[in-house]
Parts: C-alpha cells; sequence; structure tokens
C-alpha cells in the first residue's frame, strides 16, 4: 500500500518518463528522415536519364527535377535540426529480406524502428506526388 505521497511521486515520474518517449510526430519525422534520400537518390536517377535524353522539354524537365531535389534538401536539413533540438539520433541499422531497420536514440532510451521495401515504395510515391504537386502549384501562381 502506497501513502498519499508516494503515489504522487510514483505518477510524477511516470509522467517524466512518458515525456522522453519518442512521441508519433517525431517518429513520423524520423520516417521522413529516413526516406527522404532515398527519394533524393531516385531524383538524381531521373534527372541523369534526362541529361541523355533528346527530349524538346529536356530543359523544362530538368529544371523541375532539379527544383524538387533543392526541396528535398530543405526538408532533410529541417528534420535534422528539429530532431537534434529534440535530443533524437537516428543510425541505420540492419538489412533483412523485406525490411529496413533503424535505431533511433531518443532521450536516453533506445528504440528499434523497422520499415518494409512496400512501405518505402508507397511512401516515396506519395512524397513524390506532394512535391510535383506543391511545384505545380507555385509555377500556377506565377503565372497568373
Amino acid at each position: 500500500m502506497l501513502m498519499t505521497e508516494h503515489v504522487e511521486q510514483y505518477e510524477q515520474k511516470q509522467t517524466e518518463g512518458a515525456r522522453r518517449m519518442i512521441t508519433v510526430e517525431e517518429r513520423t519525422m524520423v520516417r521522413d528522415l529516413i526516406l527522404l534520400p532515398y527519394i533524393d537518390t531516385m531524383v538524381s536517377k531521373s534527372l541523369k536519364e534526362l541529361e541523355q535524353s533528346g527530349g524538346i522539354l529536356k530543359r523544362a524537365y530538368l529544371i523541375a527535377g532539379q527544383s524538387i531535389q533543392r526541396r528535398i534538401m530543405q526538408d532533410t536539413y529541417q528534420l535534422q535540426r528539429e530532431l537534434k533540438q529534440r535530443n533524437i539520433k537516428v543510425l541505420a541499422d540492419e538489412q533483412e529480406d523485406f525490411l529496413v531497420y533503424y535505431k533511433i536514440f531518443c532521450r536516453g532510451y533506445q528504440e528499434r524502428f523497422g520499415l518494409t521495401r512496400d512501405v518505402i515504395r508507397t511512401e516515396i510515391s506519395l512524397r513524390l506526388t506532394r512535391y510535383t504537386a506543391e511545384l505545380g502549384t507555385l509555377l500556377k501562381d506565377q503565372l497568373k
């Protein structure tokens, strides 16, 4: 049986521990930080292929691709800075057949975070679609 002041101390320690664990928002930030280098690699490969092509819109596509790549870099730096401020580090751990694992060090706790290749592909596709839509909106606004 716990006395009242012990119950309060116990609850306070539980609350402090919960604040130290990674939140859903931070987990999403970690996921995005993991995905952004994959997206950057895909865009880079696409840009190299474009440079080899002889299409009449080659220059326009290159400019659009480079713009998307700059946005990816901005997002990467912003996420790195934000996670550093929150005292969260992410390190690659290991790869299995269809899973990629990372270690998350969050305010004194360590956690293993895994992503399947299917999830990575889907998230990359969604993110590239979002970047392309943002660029399209930006171009439409400038043409008005």
